[in-house]
């Protein structure tokens, strides 16, 4: 784990998709109370279990998108009175996890004061849930984009270049495509871009520490 800002850490571990190499990147958050939101879990090894438990209790564990939530069941198994909240669509996916809420358009109250969120409209496929951080002005997202760089393997890069999102915060072209409704969506990025936020934080690719708000209008310029 290595600490970002003020009550804001993230744990990193690798990921294979399709072949590719992603790598996967979770996030925590402390609240008052020393109470940790834990988003986007990955693999829950002992030592990972260890220093976060260091952190603070975790009380809530948040599987961001209809994608990301595979390690969502370890979590609850290592801490049972977790409340697990879930992107829509997950609550029927995951009928073996113990689910507390459906997330939706605005913030659950045991973190609203700390943490806001919207809804991505218009892409139902992933139903992605992208939350900001208000005191260290940063956004928390999984696949509203990618920021692949140098540090990623060769064949990473060379995809990403052919899809349009290396060396940038950017959706690919893949990501593109699964945009059904232009307007909701574009509604709802409006409503991220109205957020002071600086830093990015993203699932896979490396974390974009400043600019992040210019960045991320750059790379959905094409929305128009």
């Amino acid at each position: 784990m290595r600490q970002l800002d003020t009550d804001l850490w993230v744990a990193e571990s690798p990921l294979r998709m399709l072949g590719l190499e992603l790598g996967a990147r979770m996030t925590v958050v402390r609240l008052p109370g020393r109470k940790l939101f834990v988003h986007s879990p990955i693999h829950a090894t002992p030592e990972l279990l260890q220093r976060v438990r260091a952190l603070g209790s975790v009380t809530h564990v948040v599987a961001p998108n209809r994608f990301h939530h595979i390690f969502a069941g370890e979590w609850q198994q290592a801490f049972p009175e977790v409340a697990l909240y879930v992107a829509p669509g997950l609550d029927q996916k995951r009928r073996d996890l113990s689910i507390v809420g459906v997330l939706g358009d605005a913030p659950e109250t045991a973190w609203a004061d700390t943490i806001d969120q919207v809804l991505l409209g218009g892409i139902p496929s992933t139903n992605e849930i992208v939350f900001f951080h208000r005191p260290s002005a940063t956004l928390i997202a999984s696949d509203l984009a990618f920021n692949v760089g140098p540090s990623s393997p060769r064949l990473t890069r060379t995809v990403f270049r052919m899809l349009g999102a290396y060396g940038r915060l950017a959706p690919s072209a893949l990501e593109r495509l699964l945009v059904r409704d232009r307007a909701a969506f574009r509604g709802s990025l409006e409503r991220i871009l109205a957020w002071p936020f600086e830093r990015v934080v993203i699932a896979h690719g490396e974390v974009l520490e400043r600019g992040g708000k210019v960045a991320l209008q750059r790379g959905y310029a094409w929305l128009g």
